[in-house]
């Protein structure tokens, strides 16, 4: 009977010491990466139903320039803080399917390049790297008005944070 108990004892010992040394053995079995390692990058995650998170890192002009995808098309964005709304090239405006008529460009805003007239338009959804908000209020400026799409706080002001770290643009939703 004692023999019994002893054996018991020990079984609950090793069950209960065992995931430790499991665990540690295979924290040491993965090899850390070296210098001169090649890191690949993951795909995004499916959808979790938590807080997605996409970091930017500067171009070699020191913008925070992105592939966004608007309505189901990709456009490339350059992110401006000082933007009020999300700005789109009339060009790309049209491929995706908007085509303000010169009468619905009312509105007017100052950018580096004067005083340029705008027409409102609402975007049904905008995503930036698994980051998404839908019906975001955007402006169509002629071409001659905007080099590039502007990523604005029509977007950024609606995700749960945006800042600026360690040189990095951090979005979450």
């Amino acid at each position: 009977m004692r023999l019994i108990i002893v054996f018991a004892i020990a079984a609950l010992a090793v069950a209960g010491l065992l995931p430790r040394y499991v665990d540690r053995i295979a924290g040491h079995a993965a090899a850390p990466p070296t210098a001169n390692a090649v890191q690949t990058v993951a795909p995004p995650p499916a959808y979790s139903g938590g807080p997605r998170t996409v970091v930017i890192q500067r171009d070699a002009r020191g913008h925070f320039t992105v592939d966004g995808v608007v309505d189901g098309r990709r456009i490339p964005f350059m992110v401006d803080t000082g933007a009020s709304m999300i700005a789109l090239t009339k060009r790309d405006a049209a491929r995706l399917g908007y085509h303000p008529a010169m009468r619905d460009y009312v509105g007017r805003v100052q950018t580096a390049n004067g005083l340029v007239r705008v027409a409102r338009v609402k975007l049904d959804m905008v995503e930036v790297g698994g980051v998404m908000v839908r019906n975001v209020d955007a402006v169509v400026s002629p071409d001659e008005g905007l080099r590039e799409n502007l990523l604005g706080l029509s977007f950024l002001s609606r995700l749960r944070r945006f800042e600026y770290r360690e040189g990095r643009l951090v979005l979450e939703e």
